[in-house]
């Protein structure tokens, strides 16, 4: 497609759809897009970048006739502009299609896929190539702190994205990441998510293996070593596979781990023979695992341990990645993204290591398409009982969702406080917001879960601390 054309996409506002609307406004078309639900940190992004968005969802935003629509995966049958594309007969198509047309075509293709981790360790892969001076192109579903950006298109043959199982359009069921035909690939983790798409853990397997089946003899895939879904996966493997963990016998594992209170330490053995000491200012296992399987990657084009060392000790996370909000009187808010039961359990210890002896509030509005479900309810009242308070506000939209499937609260509640923690529902965020500047004390640490903006928590509540600082300062003090 020659430059100076119109593409508009419709919910610009996914972290994916916004990241391709700036590589396809750098490539040189004219952008628009339209979102019903519009917020930070993407639509910030968007606007930096000076890619207007219009809302709510109506015809007139495709008015003047674009040339193409990039219809994300969220929008369906019903949505007004997508029912005017589709009457006018506007071209449309997928995410990953224009992708793969436009970006991928001709590049070396380093994928990294799985249920948790993938965004971070995207971008930890494309930090370590841009400081070794690889300046590859990239792709992540976040704000990489280090490039303040969710993608870059450089003069590189490597291209780095994050593999997505989600599907990816209204027309096209499959996930996203079978349109990327990656040479390399990292396989974080295999566990039942999307209960809106896949029917079961069987399903989730099933194209995972399909990915697996695009990469080609020559390759190479990382795969995590203590997940009994991967190795799974891994049976049908034609192409080289190494694994990485902390099991014994692992290609690239593990040792000498330290989880401090500002830094995170550790060593790597490569088949048995030390080969690396790495630190970087993240907290969490998980992390680890995630840098140690992006450092064997790098390793294989080319770069040193010296190089992948320096790397990763300026490493800088991605937005709503255990990030820090807010710090007030003594009161520390975190933002995460964790979206599934295990994401949470893994975060809050990240921030029991962190954190040492500081009370840990574990504040949870359940609002992706799985934590809305039944389905893993009591692995999630199991990894928020991991906290000291816990606070679930209602099921985002659950009208949505069909009482038989839907997820059960009280369940919850009484599954966190059999387990001994105090635990209880709020109507929303402002309601949350309430609670914690009554009850919330200096050194506490409160961990706020979501995946969407939750009613504006992240603003509210420390305004809200801060005047009650104002008005009880004795208090605050004791």
């Amino acid at each position: 497609m020659s430059a100076q054309k119109h593409i508009h996409l419709i919910g610009i506002c996914g972290t994916a759809m916004a990241s391709l609307a700036g590589m396809l406004k750098q490539r040189g078309f004219r952008v628009t897009g339209s979102d019903a639900a519009v917020y930070p940190p993407m639509s910030t992004f968007l606007e930096s970048i000076g890619i207007p968005v219009t809302q709510p969802f109506s015809e007139v935003n495709l008015a003047p006739r674009p040339d193409l629509v990039v219809v994300g995966n969220v929008i369906s049958r019903g949505n007004v502009e997508l029912e005017h594309v589709l009457d006018e007969r506007i071209p449309f198509c997928s995410l990953p299609q224009i992708l793969h047309e436009e970006f991928l075509r001709g590049k070396e293709i380093l994928v990294v896929a799985g249920t948790h981790g993938k965004t971070t360790t995207t971008s930890m892969l494309a930090w370590i190539f841009q400081s070794a001076g690889k300046h590859p192109s990239f792709l992540v579903g976040g704000i990489a702190e280090n490039f303040r950006s969710s993608f870059l298109l450089q003069d590189s043959e490597c291209f780095i994205l994050e593999g997505d199982e989600y599907d990816s359009a209204f027309f096209d069921k499959g996930p996203k990441f079978l349109h990327y035909f990656p040479d390399s690939l990292i396989l974080t983790s295999v566990e039942f998510d999307h209960a809106d798409i896949y029917r079961d853990l069987d399903a989730v397997e099933l194209a995972f293996r399909r990915l697996l089946n695009l990469v080609p003899r020559r390759g190479r895939v990382l795969a995590f070593d203590a997940d009994d879904s991967i190795d799974r996966v891994l049976s049908s493997a034609l192409c080289r596979v190494e694994r990485y963990g902390s099991a014994a016998g692992s290609a690239w594992q593990v040792v000498n781990l330290h989880l401090g209170t500002e830094q995170t330490s550790w060593s790597v053995l490569r088949h048995g023979e030390h080969w690396a000491d790495f630190e970087f200012p993240l907290g969490g296992e998980y992390n680890v695992w995630n840098a140690t399987a992006a450092a064997a990657l790098a390793e294989g084009y080319g770069i040193s341990p010296v190089d992948i060392a320096t790397a990763l000790q300026s490493f800088q996370s991605v937005k709503r990645r255990l990030e820090v909000r807010a710090e007030v009187n003594g009161i520390t808010v975190i933002d995460d993204f964790a979206h599934h039961p295990t994401a949470i359990r893994q975060t809050i210890a990240a921030l029991r290591a962190r954190y040492p002896g500081r009370r840990l509030w574990a504040i949870l509005e359940p609002r992706s398409n799985t934590l809305r479900r039944s389905v893993l309810q009591d692995q999630l009242a199991h990894s928020l009982a991991n906290a000291d308070r816990i606070i679930v506000a209602n099921v985002f939209k659950a009208e949505a969702i069909p009482e038989a499937e839907r997820l059960d609260l009280n369940r919850v509640i009484a599954a966190i406080q059999h387990a001994g923690k105090p635990a209880r529902i709020a109507a929303d965020a402002d309601a949350i917001v309430d609670i914690l500047a009554r009850e919330a004390r200096p050194k506490d640490v409160i961990a706020i879960f979501s995946n969407g903006a939750f009613g504006g928590i992240y603003d509210k509540l420390p305004v809200r601390l801060q005047a009650v600082a104002k008005e009880s300062p004795a208090e605050v003090q004791s």
